[in-house]
Parts: C-alpha cells; sequence; structure tokens
C-alpha cells in the first residue's frame, strides 16, 4: 500500500482541549497530514473500536491511512489501514502473520542498535523516537538528535519518520538530516487552529 510519512498525526485526547479527535483529524489532513495514528492508552476496547471506526470513515475520502497504535485487534475489527508497535509490543513477525502484506505495519526504534536490528525486518517504515525531549512521552530513551537521524539514515533500509519534540522550527532540520517524514502530537493536537499548525508543519517537510 503506497504511503507518505511527510506529515503524521498522532492522536492524544487529552492534548486536545476537549474539542474530537475526529475534528482535530479533518482539520489536520485539509492542512497537509498525510498519515494518522490513533493512540489510545487509557480507553476501554469499545471506545477504541468506535473511534477508530469513525476516523477510517473521516479519511477514506482523503486517501490518508489509519494506523492504530499497539492493538492488532482493533487494526482488524475496523480494517484501519495499518499497525504501528513498539519494541516491547506483539513481536513484528507475529503481526505480519496475522495481517498479511496488505496492511502498513510500523516500527518503534529508540537506538541505533534497535535501528540496525530492524534492517532484518521487512517492516514497512521505522519511527525514530525520541528525536527531541517531550512532554508527551514519559517512558522515553535519551533523545537521539539530528546526529542520530543522520546516522540511521545512513544505513537503515527503511523510511524513516522522527517523533518527539517536533514543531515548525525544527522540522525542515529533521527532514534536512535524513528523515522522509515527522510525527507531531501536541504541535497539532493542542494547536489553537489545527489546520493552519498542519499547513506550516506540510510546508516545513517539502524540500527546498
Amino acid at each position: 500500500m503506497h504511503f507518505d510519512l511527510s506529515l503524521y498525526l498522532v492522536t492524544d485526547r487529552s492534548l486536545s482541549k476537549g474539542r474530537s479527535i475526529e475534528w482535530i483529524v479533518e482539520e489536520a489532513v485539509k492542512g497537509g497530514v498525510t498519515m494518522v495514528q490513533l493512540r489510545e492508552k487509557d480507553c476501554c476496547t469499545h471506545d477504541f473500536l468506535k473511534l477508530a471506526i469513525l476516523l477510517k470513515q473521516t479519511l477514506k475520502p482523503y486517501h490518508v491511512p489509519l494506523i492504530i497504535n499497539d492493538r492488532i485487534d482493533i487494526v482488524l475489527a475496523a480494517n484501519a489501514d495499518g499497525l504501528h508497535i513498539g519494541q516491547s509490543d506483539m513481536p513484528y513477525a507475529i503481526a505480519r502473520e496475522i495481517l498479511g502484506y496488505e496492511k502498513i505495519i510500523g516500527l518503534s526504534v529508540e537506538s541505533l542498535s534497535q535501528a540496525k536490528e530492524a534492517n532484518a525486518l521487512d517492516v514497512d517504515y521505522i519511527g525514530i523516537s525520541p528525536v527531541f525531549l517531550t512532554g508527551t512521552k514519559t517512558d522515553i530513551s535519551t533523545p537521539l538528535g539530528l546526529e542520530g537521524i543522520r546516522e540511521i539514515a545512513s544505513f537503515t533500509k527503511h523510511p524513516i519518520v522522527g517523533i518527539g519534540g517536533i514543531h515548525v522550527g525544527n522540522t525542515k532540520a529533521i527532514i534536512d538530516a535524513g528523515a522522509n517524514g515527522v510525527a507531531v502530537v501536541s504541535a497539532i493536537c493542542s494547536a489553537d487552529n489545527p489546520f493552519i499548525a498542519a499547513v506550516e508543519l506540510k510546508n516545513e517537510t517539502i524540500y527546498q
């Protein structure tokens, strides 16, 4: 399945200022978001599935893939476009066996060694986490920084999306360092105007 990592939105209802996730997602997609990951750490399965189905319907007219964080059962039940897994989630090989090759599977890597290990896997992309310090995830490793992106880009066989502490002021530097895109949470979810925030971020991902 074709996908574009350039501006990847990861949802977080706790950062959304009381606004609905589906509204934020649609505004962000209108502004240039190219992929959406639904991440729900504190949500019952019933509500998670309901939201996934709603977002799938919202995104369909825009041809933007819906990725589900961690929950392979939600991917299957909502017929989402893919799954994103971390190092301590379901092993990639099992996820691929269940989902097949029609679905996108992304993998978080938090170190150079994990990025090298990922070369043995046919994941569709890797998420480098964190690029910079961030307040949206507390269980994270030492930031890899721009140098980490450059080094990983020099040997990885996978497309790269950077996540962690990313905003309009550092997006271009991340792309210039070798990333194929940036993933953001608060930069869009907490923005007063998610549409404008997405437009501004998207402009920074374009090679000059």
